[in-house]
């Protein structure tokens, strides 16, 4: 229930103040400024401004001032241009005394014609800068004031003070809001309000009607009322501006009228060239009802667009107009990021109403039926009270019978809404206007007697006088003039008699024309004064005037009054100041001036008045003209100058030049000139496009002088296009078209010829062709036969010229002759052929060879680029296979057709050469080789080897096998002994014997003693551990021949061989146990020996396992929470030094054992923290490399936690001193840095207390730099040096200081540039 409250609440909030928003729209056509101050002003909405800046118009160069005022000193005020802060300057003056602040624009200009807006706190007033012109003319639009229309409510009785021949012409003398004037938050309406009169009804209205009561409110007055009552937000001001300055609409809606059960359509128009995609128009009425959900049957929503002119057109049609569709819309249209709104009003003239009604049910509005047939009905009725929430029907009967009219005629203004809601009128617009013909009692003034008229009217330069009637004559009277307080002075008289007080206002001008207040203590009386300006009358009026092209026409007329304000108009269009177009004004007199009249100012002038009008003609007529000088035909050779030139009688007269009937322009090439009565036309270096026919037709006259100008040109040809020398290349059987550019004026006699002969048109496959712009020949099919050189010639009466051109004629060459093998390879072979014979007229560039199996019809291309050469290895061929080879001849214009093919060959090879020879023996008299096989075999595979050797110092290499062998090892025999020899071994196969493989030293025939070497491994040479169980495998290299003799010792006895095996070969001998005992431990020696020569090395080989249990334990002491415990090590050690023990403690209850010390390494442990009250057991573990013993030894009694009895015997400590002076631990090393990369410094010192580090750079202290940053932790020192260059280079210091002393270190820093 709260929530439905909470919701029921927060919208009858808001709709409470669109009603009033509506009823304000709809207010805005009565003239009665008081009530609808009073009903429409916030209450409690102050304006920050006590005195607002007004629009300006001021003359360009002068300066023009605006002035605020705020109620608080302290207030901060902003000035704006545009929407754009103002900074002061040169340009802008901005001052600020107490609450009183100003702007000056200084040397005003028209840039400086803008909307202006002063801002404080939420509050901001807008206004304008006009400029106009020094001599005094203002825009046109400031000249006359518009009219102000009456509202359309009855006539009100008028105002005392202003008689009723008067009234007739105040709405044309009181100036209205125009259109453009500037939309301000606050209009100071409260200044304006109209108290209740003494005698109970209601005061007179100080509406001052116009000739026609039922002419329509204009634009701008409607868009002021509504826009300036209370105090509008910034927001909507800005949007108000926007729709001024549309960026969207190219037609905006406009306001209209329509009567009660009428149609009226509101169109607006957007254009879309710039956009992508169609834009989104939404209507609205007032600020926030979307008049797309009230689509229906009064009210349809349309749209079109126009393909051609890409125009989008939105309508929105009001069918059967009601009372209530008045008031204020709003078009919105948006597209992407822009945005465009504009605002409208729609008046309904409505029929006469009938006195006697039921006021609540007239007032009330119907709601939309729910269902039925007639749903639609009342669809698009601009009614605020649908969107209510529907509320239970009360039955009418049950409402006490009272008196609504009573009630409103006795509240205040305010209270208006909420009588009106309470009782369920929701027509607040009809209801206010119905209130407005019914008069009701007011209150009596306590402080006025007599309060001031609504209105009072007077004419300018007379006086006016108010007068009021003080109740209580001792209260403090205050006169206002637009919320600004009046001092007495020669414009205004303050008078005194009795209960009256009176101000005089003399000399009234336009700026009397405001409104004014009398406040008398609390109480206020409002009242505005109409200055009525005389018609300016036309005491002279203009009169006909003839005049001649070129002469000064003057119009004058005469007014009624000095520095009057007129507007000139030609033809119905009004006049500006323009170069064209002067105006001069002597006291009542005022003439325009046209200095240089022309044709084109012949019309209807006519000058309008407030009071009236003037209307002449202006004929103005040409001046005779005669021709002096004509126009000559001329003949002019291309590139000279020609010069057409005519006289006129008549001086400075303008005119055309033409060229065929087109007008000429001046630029580098043609010049125009006029001097006096002589025109000229000159062509610097003519060209042929020149010729023509040249006329000159003077401005305003029909006579037209002509000429024509004929050009010549010598012949030439042009062969740009070609060489130097002229040598054009055609292949064979190719078409030759040669087109050579031929100019000439008249058109030059071409002839080719080739040798003494000349070649006709009428030539079959070769002929020449004429043109009027070039000249061909064609060859068709060219021949061999065409080469040669050929000349054209070309003559006309200008002259004659010549050329000499050389034709070539190629082709393909012939096919070279058959190629020759001359060597074959295992993949490749050597091939050689020769050029051809005939060339094609064009170098061979290179030839093209190509391979196939012989059983193949398919030819492979060898070369990717063309070779040059006449010789060619073709590769990467299968072995055993037979191939052929041909050649194709390439030349500039292609290929030639392919040789015949060579002989058939087949690719055949050798191995490759025997690997890995060395010497295996050697004895006395016979040398041993082994060898690995080649790398390559081939397809020919390998037959054998042959092994070969060289006496040193001889060549003859002497074959050892007579026959080939298959072995990798051969022994050869029958040397003879302490000579040395040279040794070869080849590969032989069908394709033939394989490269030799040879050893780089000669071999000694003698058998050579190695001596013995063990290499015992790294590892051996110290103990090696092995735990028991393991298995032991170790192999020792050695070295020696012949093959040594190898015997092993343990500790200087033999090897127990059932549980050691042994095993030697001749360059090794491995000892292995397959499971280690502690037995194996001890010094294990091996002997090589080589004849009387040994070597020996011994092995320590150490086999370990865990240790036994600790002999003894035994409980020490017990004394307090602490036992002392004591062992004895263990007997067996398990061969390994014992690194450490465990012990553990358990609880005799439990016996559960936990650990208290592990890997301690004394036989004595104090055991602290025991619970009180418990009896423990504890028992130690031994521990070496293996870990742990399997079992421990355990005391034989426990130690019992005695509960009572306890004391503390606290230990004496004397203090340990710190103290020490700062030392260095690790001094600065000498470093070299890159330059451009951070580089840093370290050192490290300690002392206590702690030292205070310093660092320099060449014994200067370095601090307060930021290149460099230093750090100090756990004394070590850092100095960082950011990005260092050359300079940073040279000696630093760290220096440490305490009060025991000081230390420093230092070092060198280079610093290298990056190479």
């Amino acid at each position: 229930l709260s929530i439905y409250l909470s919701i029921y609440l927060s919208i009858y909030l808001s709709i409470s103040h669109s009603l009033v928003v509506f009823s304000s729209t709809s207010l805005s056509y009565f003239r009665d400024r008081s009530q609808l101050s009073k009903a429409l002003l916030p209450s409690g909405e102050v304006s920050a401004f006590t005195k607002k800046p007004k629009s300006l118009e001021v003359t360009a160069g002068s300066l023009a001032e605006f002035v605020a005022e705020v109620g608080k000193a302290d207030a901060k005020v902003k000035w704006q241009k545009d929407g754009k802060d103002i900074q002061a300057g040169e340009k802008h003056t901005i001052t600020a005394e107490g609450v009183q602040h100003k702007l000056v624009v200084n040397n005003v200009t028209k840039d400086d014609e803008a909307g202006y807006a002063v801002i404080s706190g939420t509050s901001k007033v807008k206004f304008e800068l006009k400029v106009k012109e020094e001599d005094g003319k203002g825009s046109p639009g400031d000249q006359i004031s518009p009219e102000v229309p009456a509202a359309p409510t009855p006539a009100a009785p008028a105002a005392p003070a202003a008689p009723a021949e008067q009234k007739e012409n105040v709405a044309a003398s009181s100036p209205a809001p125009s259109e453009n004037a500037p939309v301000t938050e606050t209009e100071d309406v409260q200044s304006k309000t109209t108290p209740p009169s003494p005698g109970g009804e209601e005061p007179p209205c100080a509406q001052l009607p116009n000739d026609n009561q039922d002419e329509k409110p204009s634009d701008s007055t409607r868009k002021s009322s509504v826009w300036s009552l209370g105090e509008g937000s910034t927001e909507e001001g800005e949007k108000l501006d926007d729709s001024k300055r549309s960026t969207l609409f190219t037609e905006q809606p406009h306001s209209g009228t329509v009567t009660v059960g009428g149609d009226i359509t509101f169109v607006a128009k957007v254009e879309t060239k710039d956009l992508l995609r169609k834009p989104n128009a939404k209507w609205f009425k007032g600020k926030w009802l979307d008049l797309a959900s009230k689509a229906g049957k009064h009210l349809q929503l349309k749209e079109s667009f126009d393909r051609i002119s890409r125009i989008h057109t939105f309508e929105m049609q009001i069918i059967k107009a009601k009372e209530n569709y008045a008031g204020n819309y709003r078009c919105e249209v948006t597209w992407k990021d822009k945005f465009d709104s504009c605002s409208f009003d729609l008046e309904v003239i409505e029929a006469p109403e009938v006195q006697q009604i039921d006021i609540r049910a007239a007032f009330k509005r119907r709601a939309a039926p729910v269902s039925g047939t007639d749903g639609q009905d009342d669809a698009g009725e601009l009614d605020f009270s649908g969107l209510l929430k529907h509320r239970e029907v009360k039955d009418e009967n049950t409402e006490p019978d009272f008196d609504v009219w009573e009630l409103l005629k006795g509240a205040q203004p305010h209270e208006y809404e909420k009588i009106a809601f309470e009782h369920g009128i929701t027509d607040l617009r009809g209801l206010l206007r119905r209130l407005k013909k019914i008069k009701r009692e007011e209150k009596k003034s306590a402080a006025f007697a007599k309060v001031l008229e609504p209105g009072y009217q007077v004419e300018r330069g007379d006086k006016i006088r108010f007068v009021v009637d003080l109740a209580d004559p001792t209260v403090d009277l205050k006169w206002y003039r637009n919320g600004q307080e009046i001092r007495p002075g020669p414009k205004y008289i303050f008078e005194h008699k009795g209960t009256l007080r009176m101000l005089t206002i003399k000399n009234c001008t336009k700026a009397d024309d405001a409104a004014y207040q009398v406040s008398a203590g609390e109480e206020k009386s409002t009242t505005e004064l109409f200055v009525k300006e005389p018609p300016i009358l036309i005491t002279r009026e203009l009169e006909d005037t003839n005049g001649l092209v070129g002469e000064r026409v003057e119009l004058e007329c005469e007014v009624s009054e000095e520095n009057a304000q007129l507007k000139w108009y030609k033809n119905g269009v009004e006049l500006g100041v323009s170069s064209k177009y002067r105006f001069r004004t002597e006291g009542t007199k005022h003439w325009l001036i046209i200095p240089e009249a022309a044709k084109t100012d012949s019309g209807t002038y006519s000058v309008k008045t407030a009071g009236g009008q003037s209307t002449a003609a202006l004929k103005v007529e040409m001046r005779p003209l005669k021709i002096l000088q004509g126009l000559t035909d001329q003949v002019v050779q291309v590139g000279q100058q020609a010069v057409l030139q005519c006289e006129m009688s008549l001086a400075n007269l303008p005119g055309k030049w033409y060229k065929n009937g087109q007008v000429i322009y001046p630029t580098d090439h043609l010049k125009i000139f006029h001097r006096g009565r002589v025109h000229k036309l000159v062509v610097e270096k003519a060209a042929l496009d020149d010729d023509g026919e040249y006329t000159f037709v003077p401005e305003g006259y029909t006579v037209h002088l002509g000429a024509k100008l004929r050009m010549t040109d010598p012949p030439k040809l042009y062969l740009d296009h070609l060489t130097k020398t002229p040598e054009i290349v055609v292949v064979a059987g190719n078409k030759l078209r040669l087109d050579i550019p031929v100019t000439g004026e008249p058109m030059p006699r071409i002839v080719w010829m080739k040798g003494d002969k000349a070649i006709l048109e009428t030539g079959h496959r070769v002929r020449a062709e004429s043109f009027h712009d070039h000249a061909s020949m064609v060859i068709d099919a060219a021949e061999k036969d065409d080469c040669g050189v050929y000349k054209i010639v070309v003559q006309n009466e200008a002259g004659e010229d010549s050329a000499t051109l050389k034709i070539r004629v190629v082709d393909v060459p012939d096919p070279p002759a058959a190629p020759i093998v001359t060597e074959v390879g295992g993949d490749w072979c050597s091939m050689m052929w020769s050029p051809p014979d005939y060339d094609g007229n064009s170098p061979i560039l290179g030839y093209i060879i190509e391979r196939k199996k012989k059983q193949s019809s398919r030819w492979m291309r060898l070369n990717f680029d063309l070779c040059k050469e006449m010789t060619f290895e073709p590769k990467n061929m299968i072995e055993g296979v037979p191939y052929e080879v041909q050649v194709i001849a390439v030349n500039a214009i292609g290929l030639s057709r392919p040789s015949d093919p060579s002989k058939a060959f087949v690719p055949l090879a050798p191995t490759s050469e025997p690997t890995l020879l060395a010497c295996d023996g050697v004895t006395d008299t016979s040398v041993t080789l082994k060898w690995r096989p080649p790398e390559r075999i081939g397809a020919a595979g390998l037959d054998g080897y042959l092994i070969e050797y060289c006496l040193e110092g001889k060549d003859e290499w002497i074959v050892a096998n007579s026959e080939l062998t298959d072995k990798t090892k051969y022994t050869i025999n029958g040397l003879p002994t302490g000579e040395k020899i040279h040794v070869r071994v080849k590969a032989v196969n069908a394709a033939g014997q394989s490269l030799p493989i040879s050893m780089a030293q000669s071999i000694l025939v003698k058998e050579v003693v190695e001596l013995p070497k063990i290499r015992l491994p790294r590892q051996l040479k110290q103990t090696y551990i092995r735990k028991v169980g393991e298995s032991l495998n170790l192999m020792i290299p050695f070295q020696g021949k012949p093959r040594p003799k190898v015997s092993w010792t343990k500790d200087g006895a033999p090897l127990d061989l059932n549980t050691i095996s042994i095993r030697n070969t001749d360059t090794d001998t491995v000892i292995f146990v397959r499971k280690t005992e502690r037995r194996h431990s001890g010094n294990y020696e091996l002997r090589v020996q080589v004849e009387k020569i040994e070597d020996k090395a011994t092995i320590v080989i150490q086999v370990v396992e865990k240790p036994g249990a600790p002999f003894t334990v035994q409980i020490v002491e017990v004394w307090d929470t602490n036992v002392e415990l004591a062992w004895t090590p263990p007997k067996d050690d398990g061969n390994a030094a014992i690194t450490g023990y465990t012990i553990q403690k358990a609880d005799k209850k439990t016996m559960d054992w936990y650990t208290v010390v592990d890997h301690y390494h004394r036989t004595n442990c104090f055991i602290p923290d025991l619970i009180v009250g418990n009896e423990y057991y504890f028992r130690v573990f031994a521990e070496n490399m293996c870990g742990l013993s399997d079992e421990a030894t355990r005391t034989k009694n426990s130690a019992l936690i005695q509960k009572q009895g306890l004391s503390l015997k606290s230990p004496e400590y004397s203090d340990f001193d710190f103290k020490e002076t700062p030392k260095f631990t690790h001094p600065l090393i000498n470093t070299i840095a890159v330059s451009g990369y951070n580089a840093t410094l370290n050192c490290s010192v300690r002392g206590n207390p702690k030292p205070l580090i310093t660092w320099m750079k060449n014994r200067m202290v370095i601090e307060n730099n930021p290149r460099y940053r230093m750090f100090a932790n756990q004394g070590v020192c850092t100095l960082e040096i950011r990005k260092p260059s050359p300079y940073d280079g040279g000696l630093y210091t760290c220096k440490a200081i305490n009060p025991l002393g000081e230390d420093e270190v230092e070092c060198k820093m280079e610093v290298k540039v990056a190479q």
